[in-house]
């Protein structure tokens, strides 16, 4: 990327960091829900799901069983809030390509690439300062995970690579849009995927026809990634699955949207 790119991206940065705070109701709402969703699952399921979970010794003041589902549900949570983000994503994207912002850029002396660019940093930034709140939120309830230094350093890897992923595939989302209410139903499937995989029950308790789909979607094995690092159970494979599909997901989306955006062009 050339010096003129980096910056005009680092300008569109800067302008998607501005509506953050110009409309911080948006940016409270995507953190609110996943820490109610949290806190709503540990206080009035977490004492019966939790109960056969097992698990080391829960944080004081907390309930066994509480304190085991609040470390087994966590990493599902946190999932859960970067789907959340890229719902917003691509809702932002939509107004700027339905609201004609996009063409007046076009009609600018500035890098094509750095349009996208502003969106995909400015989202990835958002997705982690709420990762950061949730995480913060679970451990002042009695999340004690035995990770590391190596450990955490993996999760915030691991998580950023998700936000990537997930953020171009929600600029795809709001390009192919042809309104904003349109791109805010778009993403809602990315918000399922976590219950209907191993974020917050074992998929060995689901039917098995849904076991089966829970098993081979790409959010478990980042699940079990991320609770292997934080909790020190088994890792295996997962790992590797889900790079891979992080990153085939951040090749084919970056692809749909470059498309999109050039199709925006010409058509």
């Amino acid at each position: 990327m050339s010096t003129h790119a980096i910056t005009d991206s680092a300008t569109m940065l800067r302008r998607d960091l501005r509506h953050m705070l110009r409309y911080p109701s948006m940016t409270l709402l995507l953190v609110g829900v996943p820490a109610i969703l949290l806190l709503l699952f540990v206080y009035v399921f977490g004492g019966t799901l939790g109960t056969g979970l097992g698990g080391g010794m829960p944080a004081p003041g907390v309930a066994p069983g509480r304190g085991a589902y609040l470390d087994y549900v966590t990493p599902g949570i946190l999932l859960l809030t970067l789907a959340s983000t890229a719902q917003a994503t691509a809702i932002s994207v939509a107004m700027d390509a339905t609201e004609g912002i996009i063409a007046r850029f076009r009609t600018m002396p500035i890098s094509q690439a750095s349009v996208l660019t502003g969106h995909v940093i400015g989202s990835v930034i958002q997705a982690i300062l709420s990762i950061a709140v949730v995480v913060g939120v679970a451990l002042s309830i009695g999340f004690r995970p035995n990770a590391g230094a190596l450990e955490w350093v993996a999760t915030a890897g691991l998580l950023t690579l998700v936000a990537f992923a997930l953020t171009w595939l929600s600029v795809a989302f709001g390009l192919v849009s042809k309104s904003v209410e349109t791109a805010s139903n778009l993403p809602m499937f990315l918000m399922l995927l976590p219950f209907l995989g191993s974020g917050f029950v074992p998929t060995d308790s689901m039917p098995t026809g849904v076991r089966w789909f829970a098993e081979y979607q790409p959010f478990t094995p980042i699940t079990e990634t991320l609770r292997g690092l934080l909790m020190g159970t088994g890792i295996g494979d997962n790992a590797t699955l889900a790079v891979a599909w992080c990153t085939g997901l951040s090749l084919l989306a970056y692809a749909w949207s470059k498309h999109l955006f050039d199709k925006r062009a010409t058509g």
